[in-house]
């Protein structure tokens, strides 16, 4: 009964039509997709995929860890929904009616895509994608939708690879980033496959144990690597300490109960699993320049919410 009533809280800032896409107690949500006319959010929330949106009709601002993006119509946008997002306003553009997209595509199946290192890193690392509008029309996604609900596993197996080639294609043009990623991956570094695998592994781990004691030793004893060699790997593929990565996503996990919930501050801080409440202080304060209650206190005084 209490697994039930913490899971029905999370949900709260999520549109009841779109629960069955997400994993509340891990880290990998549902493939999916859906087409639907946009509505402003009420609070920002934030679950497992990479989600790629395609809006027509409009532009669209979302709020993104506290940053403002402008989204144009058109084009396929994608980002890591794993930080906490917010659709903010919907500004309609001439008579055609609005629609948006949506592709959830779980982070796993995403960081398994080959030859996209450079694009994965960067979309974890907080990127905001846009692809040119020459490489995915309105009725590429149309058909895509055609094969999802079709409910046939090769159809919706070419439409991943698809996905895949139009994600190298986009590489080797100039992508359009409406947000920078945290830390700008090297172009000339090169990932093997099994390179990203371990990374996968690892970065699941984390965001599946975020609740818990989390330890190097931890982390690195998913991928069978030697410690010291899986935390290399993991720094060099990620551009970020783990240790700094792990503190990274619990502050996302905080911000997001902080906006998404009326928990206590405490529970917050024990839910995203910091070690004491002086420590989630500290570090909240240094991430986002204010207090956890502060930050909540803006949220609900906000118009939209």
């Amino acid at each position: 009964m209490a697994s039930r009533d913490r899971s029905e809280e999370l949900l709260k800032g999520v549109p009841s039509h779109e629960r069955h896409f997400y994993a509340l107690t891990q880290a990998i949500g549902r493939f999916g997709m859906r087409i639907f006319t946009p509505q402003v959010m009420e609070a920002p929330h934030w679950h497992g995929h990479i989600e790629a949106n395609f809006l027509t009709g409009a532009s669209m601002r979302y709020e993104v860890d506290g940053e403002r993006i402008d989204v144009p119509g058109n084009g396929l946008v994608l980002f890591w929904a794993g930080i906490p997002h917010q659709l903010v306003s919907v500004i309609p553009e001439g008579d055609a009616p609005v629609k948006l997209a949506n592709l959830y595509l779980p982070i796993d199946s995403f960081l398994f895509m080959p030859h996209i290192a450079q694009l994965q890193v960067s979309l974890l690392g907080g990127a905001i994608v846009s692809l040119p509008e020459s490489l995915c029309t309105s009725n590429q996604v149309a058909r895509w939708y055609q094969d999802y609900r079709s409910n046939d596993f090769e159809r919706m197996e070419v439409m991943k690879m698809e996905l895949n080639a139009m994600l190298r294609r986009a590489m080797t043009e100039d992508i359009t980033y409406l947000r920078q990623p945290v830390a700008e991956p090297d172009e000339a570094r090169s990932l093997s496959s099994a390179h990203i695998r371990h990374v996968v592994e690892m970065v699941r781990f984390i965001l599946e144990n975020l609740d818990q004691p989390i330890s190097n030793a931890d982390v690195a004893a998913v991928t069978g690597l030697h410690q010291n060699y899986a935390l290399s790997l993991f720094s060099k593929t990620m551009r970020l300490p783990m240790k700094k990565f792990i503190i990274r996503m619990r502050l996302l996990r905080a911000r997001a109960l902080l906006m998404e919930s009326s928990i206590a501050i405490a529970k917050v801080a024990e839910s995203s699993g910091f070690a004491s409440i002086s420590q989630f202080y500290a570090h909240f304060k240094a991430a986002y320049g204010m207090a956890p209650h502060a930050m909540r206190a803006r949220y609900t005084q906000m118009e939209l919410r």
